[in-house]
């Protein structure tokens, strides 16, 4: 984790809710406050009947606005915010038709998604145009979890930069990252980095496993929470994989628990 004083991965999630001004990002801090979590499940199902959360809406065999319209009343049941892991990566009229239309319209149901930022800016402007009006929310790609991949260096920086000249028009909140990467890419002007907060979220999170053969690398929440920085687990197989009902609850509540125990120790250091 990033040592700079001008950090705020040392205040609670509370504590952090007045440096940002996105919509979904201050319901996200309230939300893990209350609720005492920081866990993010991906769930990578191909039914609807199998879905509680869904991180790939169009793997979703039987998908209709109906069982969108479910889940969004389930979220509010149930107390969750919903993440569409879309990774859009195309210019910004595209992905704006890919946000508000087609078959899938994941703007109208989901409080957050995420982009690569390859396209460059237009991206964020396409999606900002549908999303900001609706109250929603963008991460960008900065990092990946994958063994190999081209998201280091130059690319997350240019991915940082482009987060901060966006970052005052409130749809942009945060990254998909290992790490605090907007500090370990600080603007210079020490008044812009005291202000300054990105919220991380983090994939590649397993309590039992270091890896997959297909090139996934896991960390444990300790190491991702409390030693880089990050402030949200995404866990998928280590969850969602289990045989039973049971189990997922149980493996659900184990990931819970250790990510907001290394979430609590980070914040009392």
């Amino acid at each position: 984790m990033a040592s700079s004083t001008t950090s705020k991965a040392h205040l609670s999630y509370s504590a952090r809710i007045p440096y940002h001004t996105n919509a979904a990002a201050v319901k996200l801090l309230e939300l893990m406050d209350r609720k005492k979590t920081n866990l993010c499940v991906s769930v990578d199902v191909t039914k609807g009947k199998d879905m509680l959360e869904v991180t790939h809406i169009d793997i979703i065999e039987d998908f209709t606005l109906e069982l969108a319209d479910e889940l969004v009343q389930l979220s509010k049941e149930l107390d969750f915010m919903i993440f569409e892991d879309r990774k859009f990566a195309d210019i910004g009229n595209t992905v704006s038709l890919q946000y508000s239309s087609g078959v899938h319209k994941i703007a109208s149901w989901s409080d957050i998604t995420n982009a690569h930022p390859i396209p460059g800016d237009g991206i964020v402007t396409g999606l900002s145009a549908v999303g900001k009006p609706l109250e929603r929310g963008l991460l960008l790609l900065a990092e990946m979890s994958s063994k190999g991949n081209l998201a280091t260096g130059e690319y997350t920086r240019t991915t940082v930069e482009m987060a901060r000249r966006h970052r005052s028009d409130g749809f942009v909140f945060g990254f998909i990252a290992m790490g605090r990467v907007h500090e370990r890419y600080a603007p210079s002007e020490a008044a812009a980095a005291e202000q300054e907060d990105f919220l991380i979220l983090t994939p590649g999170v397993g309590l039992d496993v270091k890896g997959d053969k297909m090139g996934q690398q896991y960390r444990t929440p300790h190491e991702v929470i409390l030693e880089s920085g990050c402030d949200v687990i995404i866990v998928g197989r280590g969850i969602y994989g289990k045989t039973s009902e049971q189990e997922v609850r149980d493996e659900a509540e184990r990931y819970r628990a250790e990510g907001w125990k290394a979430y609590q120790a980070r914040v009392q250091t």
